[in-house]
């Protein structure tokens, strides 16, 4: 169910209240806004950056832009948390090339997260390569420009998040790769974590994270002004390829173009496949993103899986153990590095019992029994952690985070049975109204409690009034006004985001749509077996009820596969077929793989003799008219039909 946009004078962006100047006048009062460590760090090193700063695609279209930041200028206003104002002129404001160290580079603000150049004997090694292929190119060009044209020789991938690897097709080419011109390294379990995260679940993530980093917002001190793991997120084109070598342990060591490398673990800290690594010639350690300037997430508003504060805190103890002694440089994925060690082992220490203060105190009262919420509200940090800039909440925050550590341990139920079969939010909505007299009487109400401040107790009861009845617009008004003044007193920029999306979207709807689709680089790059769980999470299971198709699959090098779709789900058996298919499909790998998700179609294939088909073709037409398509901007703010 869409809404249709409100009247212009109700849909009008609010200024903020005295309630929130006096919150963020709250928190400019108490935190060290003196300390200037950070503006000298992120400065340090310039050497060139893109004037403006504005990155476009073929065509033209901008595909990553701060020409628009300059707002950020002078002093916070009332309509942004002074802290998270501090946080989005250190991202937006320090953008281009600098030196870290002689023969360490780094690309920063092209894009959410950091590209690292390491100069090897020949080329350079890229660690990183961003969201978007324009993105990384342009910040290659850019390095090459300044300090010489040198080949891309190997790319690290330090996890598997998207900003991290899906720039790839701007440094490399996919024929570099599976030629081995290039070689690709990232940690053990990266294909799966990255495909299962941006593919199985890519569409709901994807949506979420239009919120999460403000992609629908304009730039302004009442919209967008940074993501704060970021200065914002490149919007480009994305690619993917196979690593040509796995790091699986701890203490392996690499030397690339005449440049060692030593690893290390951290899987399931910050994303579930991740390593770090130290190189011995600049007594550099890179942190990858289980260090930056700010609290992270345990757990991620866009979602993902929960991850673990305790592993965590633990593999920053292990790499103060392992590279303690011997750094002089630490840098990491976003943000800028921080140089000699004392500062930087007093850096990665506090991050260290940052996660672990949140783990341990949110299980010490967990033990006395109280449930996420009540949690959340009791633990803050103390001021030897929550003092130092770089542990502020400007992406993560500990309220989310304690509820984090909760449902890790314990799971989203917290033993209370009244919670434990709820009605979905359009059906208890309807309840409460008519428990609570209406609709009219509940917006009365709620206007003299946002009069007052209450601003999270109105955005609760009012998201009752709107799931019921999607076009109260003095409902959706008052609870987008609600939205946006939390917004504007949020710390944490994917708060911010977040709240002032969810009111967008309650004024103005819901942007034109498009239906959810991979691309020709992620085809290329996902191997088969995840492209068969794609298919089985798109298909549409009650639709199947009663259908059994079988097929045999047979690709190059004699591959064979079973695909079939029995008892309402799809599976894929490697290495076996079927005496009795429906029909059997002689194909390239990739050519599957493009016509499953979309890229070609059967008739064009056979034309070009590139698809051979036995049996009854029919059964091909049949099994694609069971899967679903995902729209990619649904509806966050009102309840959906639901779906059977």
């Amino acid at each position: 169910m869409t809404q249709t946009p409100l009247p212009a004078d109700l849909a009008a962006t609010k200024p903020a209240t005295s309630i929130t100047r006096q919150a963020n006048q709250q928190v400019r009062s108490s935190l060290p806004f003196e300390d200037t460590r950070s503006f000298e760090n992120a400065r340090r090193g310039f050497m060139a950056t893109l004037s403006p700063m504005t990155i476009t695609r073929a065509g033209g279209r901008a595909v990553y832009d701060l020409s628009g930041m300059g707002f950020l200028d002078g002093e916070a206003p009332a309509s942004v948390n002074p802290s998270l104002w501090r946080q989005a002129q250190l991202n937006a404001q320090h953008h281009g090339l600098f030196e870290v160290v002689e023969g360490i580079y780094q690309i920063r603000s092209f894009d959410i997260a950091n590209m690292t150049l390491i100069r090897g004997n020949t080329g350079w090694i890229v660690i990183d390569p961003l969201t978007s292929s324009e993105a990384s190119r342009a910040g290659l060009d850019l390095a090459n420009e300044q300090l010489g044209m040198r080949p891309v020789v190997a790319v690290i991938h330090t996890h598997s998040h998207a900003d991290h690897f899906a720039g790839v097709l701007g440094v490399v080419t996919a024929e570099q790769v599976e030629n081995r011109e290039v070689q690709v390294l990232a940690p053990h379990g990266y294909v799966k974590e990255s495909l299962s995260e941006n593919v199985l679940a890519g569409n709901v993530m994807n949506r979420r994270a239009t919120y999460m980093y403000g992609n629908l917002l304009k730039p302004g001190v009442e919209g967008f002004v940074t993501t704060g793991l970021g200065a914002a997120l490149s919007m480009g084109t994305t690619g993917f390829v196979q690593p040509t070598d796995i790091i699986s342990t701890t203490g392996e060591t690499r030397t690339i173009d005449g440049i060692e490398i030593e690893f290390q673990m951290t899987p399931g800290t910050e994303a579930p496949a991740e390593m770090v690594f130290y190189f011995p010639a600049f007594k550099a350690l890179c942190m990858s993103e289980i260090t930056s300037h700010h609290l992270h997430n345990v757990y991620t508003p866009r979602g993902a899986q929960v991850r673990d504060a305790l592993a965590w805190s633990e593999q920053i103890n292990e790499s103060i153990d392992l590279f303690g002694g011997r750094l002089e440089i630490q840098f990491a994925s976003h943000h800028w590095p921080i140089w000699g060690r004392e500062e930087a082992l007093a850096y990665l220490t506090k991050q260290r019992d940052l996660y672990k203060y949140i783990h341990d105190q949110t299980l010490r009262l967990a033990n006395h029994g109280y449930t996420k919420e009540e949690i959340a509200e009791q633990i803050s940090l103390p001021d030897c952690l929550g003092h130092e800039w770089y542990n502020r909440g400007y992406y993560g925050t500990v309220h989310h985070n304690v509820r984090a550590v909760y449902v890790k341990y314990l799971g989203y139920f917290d033993g209370n049975p009244s919670h434990l079969y709820p009605l979905p939010p359009s059906e208890a909505g309807k309840r409460y109204l008519e428990y609570m007299g209406g609709a009219d009487a509940i917006v009365a109400r709620a206007t003299d409690d946002f009069a007052r401040g209450d601003y999270r107790f109105v955005a609760e009861v009012l998201n009752h009034v709107v799931m019921a009845e999607p076009e109260h617009e003095q409902a959706r008004s008052l609870l987008a006004d609600t939205l946006e003044q939390l917004g504007y007193q949020s710390e944490s920029a994917p708060w911010r985001n977040f709240f002032l999306c969810g009111a967008l979207e309650l004024r103005h709807g819901i942007p034109e749509s498009s239906i959810f689709s991979a691309n020709e680089g992620m085809a290329r790059g996902m191997p088969l077996e995840n492209l068969f769980q794609a298919m089985a999470v798109r298909l549409n299971g009650p639709k199947a009820d009663g259908k059994s198709l079988h097929f045999n699959l047979i690709f190059e090098g004699d591959l064979h596969y079973h695909l079939s779709i029995h008892n309402c789900v799809l599976n894929a058996f490697v290495g076996r077929h079927t005496d009795k298919p429906n029909a059997t499909l002689k194909i390239q790998g990739l050519d599957f793989k493009r016509l499953m998700l979309g890229l070609t179609n059967a008739l064009d294939l056979i034309a070009q003799q590139k698809l051979e088909i036995t049996g009854d073709a029919n059964a091909l037409v049949e099994m694609a008219q069971l899967f679903d398509q995902f729209e990619r901007r649904f509806p966050i703010m009102s309840a959906r039909k639901f779906r059977y």
